[in-house]
C-alpha cells in the first residue's frame, strides 16, 4: 500500500501571506511611505474595515489571494479582508510548520501572495529602483527568516525582476549564493509586454539558472492571463480552464529555442495538473512530426524528449494522471497541497493522497510524492527529516 510511513510528503506549490512588516523591516527609511504596507481600509460605510496593501498610492484589495484553509466549501466567497480571518499558518511560520505537521507534510515551496506568484506587481512599479529593493525585500525575508526557520521544511523560492534582465541574472547569483533552489517565473512574458521564449533576450538569465540549477517554477495565472470564455461566464468556468494556461506554456517552451540552448534548464509546472500531459505531447509531437520542416522549429528533437528531460508536471488531485502516470512519466510528477487556498486539501491532504494512489506501486508513489521533487529542487533529506 502507497504511502508509507517512510513517504515524507514534499509539495512543490503552497503560498505565505507576507506579513504587515515585511518590507516596512527591510526598504530604506525614504522609501517606507511609498513601499508596500497595510492599511485599513472602508470600502462600505459601516462595515468592518478591510486590511490592504498599500504601495505607491495603489490600494490592493487582496491580502490573502483565496486564504481559506480550514473553510468549509460553503464558506468561500470574497477574499478574506483581515488577518484575524486567515489561519496564523497563512503568515506565521511557526504556526505553518504546526499545520504542515497536522496533515503530515515534511516540506513545502511557498509561493508569494502580495507580488503575485512572480513578482508582477514589481514589474508594474512606477519606481524600479523602489521595485528592485521590494524584490530582494521579499527575498531576504524568505530566505533568512520564513526557511531559515526550519531549513528542513521549506524549499527556498525567490524572485528576480522580470523588468531588467541584468538585474535578473544578478538576483539568481545574489540568492543562489544565499542557499536559493527555485525562482517564480512567468509562463508567458509576452501577456506583460515582456519578450518572448523565441527570442535571444532571456538567455542570459536562463544561463545563470543553469549555473546555479535553479529550477524555474510557472504557476499558472503568472503570466496575468486568465482563460476566460464570456463576460457573463461565472468564475467557475476560469478556475476550471486554468490549467490550459500550462499546456500553452508546454507548447510553447517545446516549440521554442530554449532548451535547445540551455540544456540544463528546468522548468516546473506549478498547479496546472497532469491528466492532460499525454494528450499534449501526442499532439505536439504529432504536430512537429509533420510541420518542423517549413517553420522556424528544430528539426531534431522530438519535443517530447525534451519535455522528459526538461518539464515537471505538479499535481493535485488528478486521478487520470495518477492512473496513466507512465504517458506522463513517472520521473517528471511532484505533488502539491496548494495550502492555504480553496484548491487544498488541508488537513487532510495525506490522506486523500493515499487514498488516490491506493494502486500505485511503493516505489512509484514514493517518487511521485517526495523523491521527485527532493532531485529536482535539491532539497534531500536532513538528519531532523530523517
Amino acid at each position: 500500500m502507497p504511502l508509507q510511513d517512510y513517504m515524507q510528503l514534499v509539495s512543490t506549490d503552497d503560498h505565505l501571506i507576507e506579513h504587515p512588516a515585511l518590507w516596512a523591516d527591510r526598504l530604506p527609511r525614504r522609501f517606507l511611505d511609498a513601499g508596500p504596507r497595510i492599511i485599513e481600509h472602508e470600502f462600505t460605510p459601516g462595515k468592518t474595515p478591510a486590511q490592504v496593501w498599500l504601495y505607491e498610492g495603489r490600494i490592493y484589495r487582496y491580502i490573502g489571494l483565496n486564504a481559506v484553509a480550514g473553510k468549509r466549501p460553503e464558506e468561500y466567497g470574497a477574499e478574506p479582508i483581515r488577518y484575524s480571518d486567515m489561519l496564523p499558518g497563512c503568515y506565521d511560520v511557526a504556526a505553518r510548520v504546526r499545520d504542515m505537521d497536522i496533515e503530515g507534510v515534511q516540506a513545502q515551496l511557498n509561493f508569494p501572495s502580495f507580488p503575485r506568484f512572480a513578482g508582477t506587481v514589481f514589474l508594474e512599479a512606477d519606481d524600479k529602483e523602489l521595485a528592485l529593493l521590494c524584490v530582494r525585500a521579499w527575498n531576504d525575508y524568505v530566505l533568512e527568516e520564513w526557511c531559515a526557520a526550519a531549513p528542513d521544511r521549506f524549499i527556498p523560492l525567490v524572485l528576480v525582476p522580470l523588468w531588467d534582465v541584468h538585474e535578473a541574472v544578478a538576483e539568481v547569483e545574489r540568492t543562489a549564493a544565499l542557499g536559493a533552489r527555485a525562482i517564480s517565473f512567468v509562463e508567458n512574458p509576452v501577456p506583460l509586454g515582456l519578450p518572448s521564449f523565441h527570442t535571444d533576450y532571456w538567455d542570459p538569465f536562463f544561463s545563470a539558472c543553469e549555473e546555479h540549477e535553479m529550477v524555474l517554477c510557472v504557476h499558472f495565472g503568472s503570466s496575468g492571463y486568465s482563460p476566460r470564455t464570456a463576460p457573463e461566464a461565472p468564475m467557475a468556468v476560469m478556475i476550471s480552464l486554468f490549467g490550459c494556461n500550462s499546456m500553452y506554456a508546454t507548447a510553447d517552451l517545446l516549440f521554442s529555442p530554449v532548451f535547445h540552448r540551455h540544456p540544463k534548464l528546468k522548468f516546473a509546472l506549478s498547479e496546472g495538473g497532469i491528466g492532460w500531459v499525454p494528450y499534449m505531447l501526442e499532439r505536439i509531437d504529432t504536430t512537429w512530426e509533420k510541420h518542423r520542416y517549413y517553420q522556424n522549429i528544430d528539426q531534431t528533437v522530438r519535443p517530447s524528449d525534451l519535455f522528459r528531460e526538461h518539464i515537471f508536471g505538479c499535481f493535485i488531485e488528478d486521478q487520470h494522471g495518477i492512473d496513466n502516470r507512465h504517458q506522463v512519466g513517472i520521473d517528471n510528477i511532484t505533488w502539491e497541497g496548494d495550502y492555504p487556498h480553496s484548491d487544498s486539501n488541508w488537513p487532510n491532504s495525506r490522506k486523500l493522497l493515499a487514498e488516490a494512489l491506493l494502486d500505485v506501486p511503493d516505489d512509484e508513489a514514493h517518487k511521485m510524492v517526495e523523491l521527485n521533487a527532493r532531485r529536482l529542487f535539491r532539497f534531500p533529506r536532513t538528519e531532523a527529516g530523517v
